[in-house]
């Protein structure tokens, strides 16, 4: 969408540039950045609702701050898209989050206003302390740090650990919660209620803000701050949860009210040390459809820009996405086993558990934004004696590394980690790539760690991993479609640590986990013309590794090609190339996946081609192999 001339929006080259208007003239521009932003989503798809609610406070705090001399810090970094319109960004933001365009969160290399790299939750507080502490340590202490965090990141570990910190310092930092009642799906727990009491009790901070505004920088303000806390004891009983911390608290105020934030932040600004401002906003705020539906409106895709009518909807040719046939398959062996549980760290919709929360509410639990405590509380229904189905996005398991192995793999836990999202997942970036997991399990005792080539297996790693007795099961599985419209089929026990032979030949062993044996498939035709023999071994389990299989591909064949959509460093190829060193084999490896570099944002063909195990990279390595064996010295 190209801005017209004359407009607000195209007189901004940069921050600097909000402080020429009037704020009749900003509420204006607030207009034009949402109608900027729902016609660019429309046709370049990312995170809409959570942008549309922060417009109007975005704007705000640009006028009053001075990025990037002053640092504001966004969490999660996904509502950070008006920021980067009003930083320099305007006439690219069509290629946000498409390969070699604007990343869909901060990223420091991306721009100077983005002043630290945020795609997961709750680290803001954190990120904005240990700068204003580095400032401080050079003698410095003039700038301001603002750290926007979501009321969903909140419930994050480290949110509440940085808060504890931050108020046994003086530094000059402003949390901004931005309270919208919902992250991807609505927020649950006890401090969601919290914020609705607060929210809802008005009188004690009115008085207080009246105080702060009335006697600022005066001896009076002392004496009225004790006051207030005095009548904070008397009259409402408790302490305020942040006050407790010892940040000041202001608000809640209204996200929506240009004029209002202006002031409230003005003021904030001249009171030293930390404090925090509670902004309640509207997720989807100025477009009708996405207010309506919050949910879906997160990251809508493809949609109509004037009737909000999503475009990319599946029919029934397509195939359903692995997360749907995960669900299912939860949901059917639910039924037929009572002590089968789901848990899920704020990913209801996004795993597909909102199919079995629909048939068994009492058995799926959303924890919030917090991976630590989702596994351990995974640990405490398995030694409740049930059976756990603890479903995470492959990225966000990295957050609970220490409790996959204090809590679950150490006891010999019988935790089933149902791995969502596992390898490339497109547009969303380093942030959110699965990459690391095979690698990362494969160094725990007692993991049994799958990853299935299609719809089938997935569902019959499921009813195997809920047979199983003892010990942590892992089922890592892709993002996106399928492969197969006809997965419903009746279960059948997969053998642990046993894999499939799909083609017999002499000359080069091809071993894949995972989807990348699809692509190993599509190439046989192609192969068979051209006289290149392979076997395919779909080895289904890194751990254990189907050694027997191994040895008959290390034996009868030239070469071994490994191949996985994970890091190459510590994962499949490395895993045979450990047996091979082991048992004295000596013939060449070529290991194909992810390489030792964070992978950018593109779609998942893209990255796939430029990792080289695309299909067209798979039969370059084969061809190239081929050739070399055969080669008469």
């Amino acid at each position: 969408m190209v801005v017209k001339a004359g407009t607000y929006l195209s007189r901004i080259d940069g921050p600097e540039d909000l402080k020429k208007f009037t704020p009749q003239e900003l509420k204006i521009l607030a207009e034009e950045l949402r109608d900027f932003l729902i016609e660019n989503m429309a046709r370049h798809p990312g995170h809409l609702g959570a942008n549309l609610g922060v417009v109007e406070l975005t704007i705000a705090l640009h006028y009053i701050f001075d990025s990037p001399k002053d640092r504001i810090i966004w969490d999660v970094g996904h509502q950070s898209y008006i920021h980067k319109i009003l930083t320099g960004r305007r006439d690219v933001f069509h290629t946000i989050r498409q390969k070699d365009g604007l990343s869909g969160f901060p990223k420091p290399s991306e721009s100077e206003h983005d002043i630290f790299g945020t795609g997961h939750s709750s680290t803001s507080i954190s990120a904005a302390l240990g700068m204003a502490v580095g400032e401080q340590i050079d003698g410095l202490n003039k700038n301001h740090f603002i750290a926007f965090i979501g009321d969903g990141s909140m419930t994050g570990g480290e949110a509440f650990e940085a808060l504890n910190n931050i108020g046994a310092t003086k530094n000059n930092i402003l949390v901004v919660l931005n309270d919208n009642g919902i992250a991807i799906d609505e927020n649950t727990g006890s401090f969601t209620r919290y914020l609705t009491r607060i929210t809802a009790s008005h009188t004690y901070n009115k008085l207080k803000y009246r105080i702060w505004r009335v006697f600022r920088g005066t001896f009076i303000q002392k004496i009225a701050n004790k006051t207030s806390t005095a009548l904070k004891w008397t009259w409402l009983k408790k302490s305020n949860l942040f006050e407790a911390f010892n940040l000041r608290y202001f608000g809640p105020v209204d996200g929506h009210d240009i004029r209002q934030l202006i002031s409230v932040l003005e003021d904030l600004r001249d009171i030293n040390g930390p404090k925090l401002l509670h902004v309640i906003t509207t997720k989807g705020k100025g477009y009708k459809p996405a207010e309506k539906d919050q949910v879906t409106f997160h990251a809508p895709g493809r949609y109509d820009a004037k009737t909000g009518e999503i475009l990319e909807t599946s029919c029934e040719s397509t195939p359903p996405k692995y997360q749907v046939i995960y669900g299912k398959t939860l949901t059917e062996l639910a039924e037929k086993n009572d002590d089968i549980c789901a848990i899920t760290p704020a990913m209801i919709s996004g795993s597909s558990l909102n199919i079995m929360q629909n048939r068994f509410p009492d058995r799926v639990f959303d924890v919030g934004i917090a991976e630590q405590h989702a596994v351990t509380f995974a640990a405490g229904l398995a030694k409740s004696g049930r059976i756990p189905f603890c479903t995470v996005y492959s990225t966000f398991l990295q957050r609970a590394y220490d409790q996959l192995i204090h809590d679950v793999a150490i006891q010999n836990l019988p935790v089933i980690f149902g791995i969502d999202r596992g390898g490339l997942v497109g547009e969303d970036g380093a942030t959110h790539h699965g990459v690391f997991d095979l690698a990362y399990l494969r160094t725990v005792p007692n993991m049994i760690i799958a990853a299935p080539m299609n719809a089938l297996q997935l569902r019959n790693l499921m009813f195997t991993a809920q047979l199983k007795k003892s010990g942590p099961f892992a089922i890592r599985y892709p993002r996106g479609n399928s492969d197969d419209k006809k997965w419903e089929q009746p279960f059948s026990e997969i053998e642990i640590g046993k894999s499939e032979k799909l083609r017999e030949g002499k000359d080069i062993a091809v071993i894949s986990i995972g989807q990348p044996g699809l692509d190993v498939v599509s190439l046989y035709p192609k192969l068979d013309s051209e006289g290149i023999s392979i076997s395919h071994y779909n080895i289904i389990f890194l751990k254990p590794l189907d050694e027997n299989a191994l040895h008959e591909a290390c034996k009868n064949h030239k070469a071994i090609i490994a191949i996985e959509d994970g890091t190459i460093k510590g994962g499949l190829g490395t895993a045979v190339a450990e047996f091979m060193m082991e048992h004295s084999y000596f013939l060449p490896l070529i290991k194909l996946g992810v390489p030792d570099r964070f992978i950018e944002h593109g779609t998942v063909p893209e990255l796939k081609k430029e990792c080289g195990f695309d299909a067209e990279g798979i039969y370059s390595a084969i061809k190239q192999t081929h050739t070399k064996t055969n080669q008469t010295k």
